[in-house]
C-alpha cells in the first residue's frame, strides 16, 4: 500500500498502510500482487485499487519503469496487445496479451485529478515473462532401444519452489511434479508446462529423428579435390554426430571434410546422430574417388 498527501505543493510518499496523516485523507494505490510470473505467449492481468481524496479523477493509465510515464496504450511495443479494464470505481486492471520476454518489467498505475497526479516512484508490480525449458538432468541407464532419464523443467521465475509443473509425453499428461523420470523410446516427444497454463508448453525434447547425409560436390569426385560429407538430424537437445568408415575409423563431427581426397578414401561412410535421449541408427553414403 502507498499513500501520498498533496500539501503546500509537496508530494510525500509512504510505503506503509494507514488511513491518513494527522487526520488528513490520502491518495492511495495498492497492487494486488508485487510479483507475477507468466509464460511467453500467454496473457496476464496486473491489478490495482486506488483512491483519491480529490474528486473527480480526470484520467487513469498504466506505465512501465524505464520508459518515462507513457501510457502503455500509446506505446508501439504494446500495440494491439494491452487493454485497461475498470469494471468498478477504484479498481484498474492492465491486461497484456501475447507476452514476450521483453515485456518483463515493473508496471505502475497512475491517476490524475485537477490538482494532483499520482505517478509514485514506489514499487509497482514486477512481471517476469519466462520461457520454460526441459533439461536432461540425469541419465540413469541406456538400453538398446530405450534411455532411462530424469528431466527437469526450468524457468527464470523465482523462487522455483513455489511453481507447479505438469509433464506431457506424446501430448498425453503424465505427472505433476518439478522433475520427470521415465523410459524414453525413439520418437517420444516430451514437454512441460505450468499447472493451470497447459496450453503454453515448453519446446519439446526428443531423440534424433531421421538422419540425412549428403556429399558436396555432387558430381564426379576426382582425386586431389575437396569433398565434404554432411550429416543432419532434427533433435532437441541438439544432436552430436559420429562419422565412421566401414573399416571402423571414427570422426566426431557434423561434417567430414577431405581437403585433398585420395583414392584410398573411397568406400562406405556411416553417420550416427545422438543426444542424451537416444540415437538414430546409422545412415550410409558411398564415395568413389576417380584417379586423374
Amino acid at each position: 500500500m502507498s499513500c501520498s498527501v498533496n500539501k503546500l505543493g509537496f508530494k510525500i510518499s509512504f510505503n506503509y498502510n494507514f488511513s491518513g496523516i494527522n487526520g488528513e485523507r490520502c491518495n492511495r494505490v495498492n497492487y494486488s500482487k508485487r510479483r507475477i510470473c507468466a509464460v511467453k505467449g500467454s496473457s496476464v492481468d496486473i491489478s490495482s485499487t486506488y483512491n483519491s481524496y480529490e474528486s473527480p479523477i480526470q484520467s487513469t493509465s498504466w506505465f512501465r519503469s524505464g520508459r518515462g510515464s507513457e501510457d502503455l496504450r500509446e506505446d508501439s511495443q504494446y500495440a494491439g496487445r494491452v487493454e485497461v479494464i475498470e469494471t468498478e470505481r477504484g479498481r484498474s486492471t492492465l491486461r497484456i496479451r501475447d507476452l514476450t520476454e521483453s515485456d518483463s518489467a515493473e508496471y505502475h498505475f497512475k491517476f490524475k485529478t485537477q490538482r494532483f497526479e499520482w505517478k509514485s516512484s514506489l514499487p509497482g508490480t514486477t512481471l517476469t515473462v519466462t520461457v520454460l525449458q526441459v533439461k536432461v538432468s540425469r541419465i540413469i541407464s541406456v538400453h538398446e532401444s530405450q534411455t532411462e532419464a530424469e528431466l527437469k523443467c526450468e524457468s527464470s521465475c523465482s523462487p522455483a519452489g513455489r511453481l507447479s509443473f505438469v509433464w506431457f509425453k506424446n501430448n498425453q499428461f503424465m505427472v505433476e511434479q518439478s522433475s520427470y523420470q521415465d523410459l524414453f523410446n525413439p520418437g517420444d516427444v516430451i514437454s512441460c508446462a505450468f499447472k493451470g497454463h497447459e496450453d503454453y508448453r515448453s519446446d519439446p525434447v526428443y531423440a534424433p529423428k531421421v538422419v540425412t547425409t549428403s556429399v558436396s560436390p555432387t558430381d564426379e569426385i576426382k582425386e586431389g579435390t575437396s569433398v565434404t560429407l554432411t550429416c543432419s538430424s532434427e533433435a532437441n537437445p541438439a544432436a552430436n554426430y559420429i562419422w565412421y568408415k566401414e573399416n571402423g575409423q571414427r570422426y566426431l563431427s557434423k561434417e567430414l571434410v577431405f581437403s585433398s581426397i585420395q583414392a584410398s578414401d573411397s568406400g562406405q561412410y556411416y553417420c550416427i546422430a545422438k543426444n542424451k535421449l537416444g540415437l538414430m541408427t546409422p545412415k550410409s553414403i558411398s564415395i568413389d574417388v576417380k584417379c586423374e
